[in-house]
């Protein structure tokens, strides 16, 4: 019999389609592996209600199941909220590396902060975007290199 702790850490591996460097769990969408009787009940919560990776994303966690030899099935939560506090510090470094700049800290924030860039590392960037290349980013340039990057919007 598998365990809970491993179909988490193997679904936990499944890509995010629109930021392939990030995992589901790096992305925090991952909240849950129970059994249900026989049955595993895999929860993943969406970063945007009309998030349109969420398919695939369902698809490739039941793709997993089977590889393990797991009867189970995937449960979409709609609440709480998905929140970038749910990102783990390791994703946030792979979008670094990735040349995207991550979300800030959590909590109200009251002034309008910088985005440092990810190329290169300046904070003398400007926003030309609220909505960048998916929902979940926005469009940054950075005033000292001159190169446009997205910046994954904290929720």
């Amino acid at each position: 019999m598998v365990t809970d702790a491993a179909i988490f850490e193997a679904v936990g591996e499944v890509a995010d389609p629109e930021v392939p460097v990030l995992t589901i769990a790096d992305l925090g969408v991952l909240r849950g592996v129970r059994h249900e009787g026989d049955e595993v009940v895999v929860t993943i919560t969406p970063t945007y209600s009309g998030c349109p990776a969420m398919d695939l994303i369902r698809h490739e966690v039941e793709l997993t199941l089977n590889h393990l030899g797991v009867d189970g099935r995937v449960e979409t939560v709609l609440s709480p909220a998905w929140t970038t506090d749910w990102m783990t510090d390791s994703g946030k470094a792979k979008l670094v590396d990735y040349g995207i700049a991550p979300p800030s800290s959590s909590g109200p924030v009251m002034l309008r902060l910088s985005v440092r860039c990810p190329l290169c590392g300046s904070p003398d960037t400007t926003e030309l975007s609220h909505f960048g290349s998916t929902s979940c980013k926005a469009l940054w340039r950075c005033n000292t290199c001159r190169e446009p990057f997205d910046h994954f919007k904290a929720i």
